[in-house]
């Protein structure tokens, strides 16, 4: 059984304050909740919109558990939050979603395993400590491959693609000859991904799977409902949901999918977080991925994923922040912004959503 929902006013408690922190932080004003965000910089996007900031290093156990201490529930708002010194601070304070989803995310090879071990297929791969592992993959897998390290990589950072006779020792001495993982390019189609949640009574909601696109490693667009079938929006979903009762999870997730010609899926990551390809259910959905978030750690009913809208769904990065004006003046366009200060190059300075009628 789930425990009692948390009373408005409650504090929540984010674990990193980026632009995913400050959303949820606006979606638990919504609801009535406080907000208390952890973050190295003291003007991150959530410090703008947080009831209060704890300025300190993710790892710092003393920060941590003063945030424990003076929350009803922690989160986090990334998959790269040291997970050690998180559970030996948080202690007996509410996790959401649990460290076991955070281990399982974090470390390429760790979730490919997982993946595998609950039926659903991935891309092949190998695990890879050292060039010499390396020359027998490629031999064994095939084929092009992608070589990603094991850890901290996002946004395309952290991986470089080689050809069958192409040279490999220099691709793994430029990720800095860190353990890695090989993967078979998959020949997909396209991309999609779900949004699901998971309550802490179990109940799991998803929203419609949205086709992605990705420039240089970054997401560019996501389009809702994009070319998926219903039987492959289904599956997908079906997959979303596996995970998530596999891994006890309470939360929003996001699944990312290849899928093939012949409709097939292959999960490519999970993110334990709410997820930029689910930044349209804000304009398209009465129950928006943050809301939806909020509520199920605060053990609140979830709400219902569907959508009133079709639409299509761009990031902002860098310079293109200079389009907002001529965004402002369309019509069923939502622009949110994220308070950054500086345009740079890869980063992530809003979104906006395109509305049409279904």
């Amino acid at each position: 059984m789930s425990a009692a929902p948390l009373p408005a006013g409650s504090m929540i408690g984010i674990i990193g304050g980026g632009q995913l922190g400050r959303m949820l932080a606006m979606a638990a004003a919504r609801l009535g909740y406080r907000v208390t965000v952890l973050d190295p910089d003291a003007d991150c996007p959530a410090a703008q919109v947080a009831g209060e900031t704890i300025v300190a290093s993710y790892d710092d156990t003393g920060a941590l558990g003063r945030l424990a201490s003076q929350c009803d529930v922690v989160t986090y708002e990334f998959e790269n939050v040291p997970v050690e010194p998180v559970r030996a601070a948080i202690g007996a304070a509410l996790l959401h979603p649990p460290a076991e989803a955070l281990e399982v995310a974090q470390d390429r090879v760790v979730e490919k395993a997982f993946l595998n071990g609950i039926d659903v297929e991935t891309a092949e791969w190998r695990a890879i400590d050292t060039v010499e592992e390396l020359g027998h993959a490629l031999l064994d897998l095939g084929g092009d491959c992608i070589l990603k390290t094991r850890r901290f990589g996002y946004d395309g950072k952290g991986q470089a693609i080689i050809r069958p006779s192409g040279p490999y020792a220099d691709a793994f001495e430029s990720l800095g000859s860190v353990p890695s993982i090989l993967e078979k390019k998959v020949p997909f189609a396209y991309e999609c991904s779900v949004i699901a949640a998971r309550g802490t009574d179990g109940a799991v909601v998803a929203y419609d799977p949205a086709e992605n696109v990705h420039s240089l490693g970054i997401l560019r667009r996501s389009t809702v409902p994009g070319r998926l079938t219903q039987s492959v929006a289904d599956a997908a979903k079906a997959i979303a949901s596996r995970i998530a009762d596999r891994l006890g999870y309470v939360g929003v997730i996001g699944v990312e999918f290849f899928v093939l010609a012949d409709d097939s899926l292959r999960v490519n990551e999970i993110a334990p977080r709410v997820h930029n390809s689910g930044h349209w259910t804000e304009a398209a959905c009465a129950i928006s991925q943050f809301e939806q978030h909020v509520r199920a750690i605060a053990g609140l009913p979830l709400g219902d994923p569907g959508r009133h809208s079709d639409c299509v769904m761009e990031n902002l990065i860098g310079d293109e922040i200079g389009r907002v004006a001529e965004l402002l003046g369309e019509p069923e366009t939502v622009v949110h912004l994220y308070g950054k200060a500086e345009a740079r190059p890869g980063r992530k300075m809003g979104h906006f959503t395109r509305l049409s009628c279904r």
